[in-house]
């Protein structure tokens, strides 16, 4: 297992896992944005279950190898649709979802090269 794949793994993990403990405790921020997007708010603690389980999936990833591949896929897709939701109401707020996306490709890449597919 090289270096930079755990490092950026880990560092999916505690990115992924902050956002969904923020979505799943009821904190202000993700219901703002929520109602920004026009998303009705009782999607946001299925949101953050998402978020969840593509956490518990990078980390599962660390020993099931294709945990980590199809955790990482997810949270890819997971973050496409968040940056579309921006754009599609105008919003250029998108740093932090790039971020998140960067990361989560950055894993998939990593861990292709680093353990293959499967």
């Amino acid at each position: 297992m090289s270096a930079a794949y755990l490092t950026l793994t880990i560092l999916g993990v505690v990115f992924n896992g902050a956002a969904a403990v923020t979505c799943l405790i009821g904190h202000d921020y993700p219901k703002t944005q929520a109602d920004m997007k026009g998303i009705d708010r009782k999607w946001v603690p299925v949101l953050g279950s998402l978020l969840a389980a593509g956490t518990v999936g990078l980390a599962a990833g660390l020993v099931v190898p294709v945990l980590g591949t199809l955790a990482a896929i997810g949270l890819i897709l997971y973050f496409i649709g968040a940056i579309y939701a921006h754009l599609r109401v105008g919003s250029r707020d998108i740093v932090g979802g790039i971020v998140f996306l960067a990361t989560a490709a950055a894993v998939l890449v990593l861990g292709l090269l680093d353990h293959g597919a499967w």
